[in-house]
């Protein structure tokens, strides 16, 4: 364990936790577009940073990304500073003028007495920050059917070639782990489609919602050994079952008591 200061209060944390887990821990809130807990942190967003010094650094300070940066002992984080507040600010115009139309960064940049960017808009703006969540989450899947492509200002998340990615399994995952909203999917009837490729939705035997699409259900089955049982009925359906089966067996309980 080690100890450091943050806002001015001792606190202890594990060696090896990154800041901004012990600062959320806390109770403290910074924000920050990029970090997710089913990711690995990357500090691609900058918007966590803090500020860090030491007693022995004789009022020296710098700024780091609470989100990389691992707690050592005897370290002073400030989380709140003016300073920080004039960094993030900054942060978001970047991303505001690259992305006017984001409702996720108009609320955000408001937040921060923001609410236009200073810098030329670019109006034809996807909203994509390239934070790299939806590529890196569907890599943690084992599929990489989305990558980054083409390059500068001109630089996009797409499938291979922009046609139908072969190994996108439908899952939603990357356009559910996007913090901008920009990747959209829909759903109709039992036919779901993202980046241009369809998928057959798999429909609940007892109330016949659709649930997952076949192919991410397939995959579970392979990769993470479900029965294929387990999809022919959806969760609100297993939940009433279960709240069944709970109720039947109080009942006997009951019974047997009498």
């Amino acid at each position: 364990m080690v100890n450091i200061t943050i806002n001015g209060k001792v606190v202890r944390a594990t060696e090896g936790e990154m800041l901004l887990d012990v600062i959320r821990r806390e109770g403290i809130n910074i924000p920050t577009l990029c970090q997710h807990d089913a990711l690995e942190p990357a500090g691609n967003c900058r918007l966590c940073m803090v500020e860090i010094t030491r007693t022995e650094w004789d009022g020296w300070k710098k700024y780091v990304t609470s989100c990389l940066y691992p707690v050592e002992e005897g370290l002073i984080v400030s989380t709140h500073t003016s300073e920080l507040h004039e960094i993030r600010k900054t942060i978001l115009d970047l991303l505001l003028a690259n992305s006017p139309h984001s409702d996720v960064l108009q609320k955000m940049a408001e937040e921060y007495g923001l609410h236009k960017t200073s810098y030329e808009p670019n109006l034809e703006g996807d909203n994509c920050i390239m934070c790299y969540a939806c590529t890196r989450i569907c890599e943690v899947l084992g599929k990489s059917a989305i990558s980054p492509v083409m390059r500068g200002h001109e630089k996009v998340i797409a499938p291979p070639f922009g046609e139908e990615p072969p190994d996108c399994i439908g899952c939603l995952a990357c356009a559910h782990i996007c913090p901008t909203n920009v990747i959209t999917w829909t759903d109709e009837n039992l036919t779901r489609t993202i980046w241009k490729k369809k998928f057959e939705l798999i429909a609940c035997e007892k109330c016949g919602k659709a649930t997952i699409s076949r192919d991410f259900a397939e995959y579970l089955i392979e990769k993470r050994g479900l029965p294929k049982e387990y999809f022919n009925t959806c969760d609100d359906c297993k939940r009433v079952e279960l709240a069944q089966k709970m109720g039947a067996l109080v009942d006997k309980a009951k019974e047997v008591a009498l």
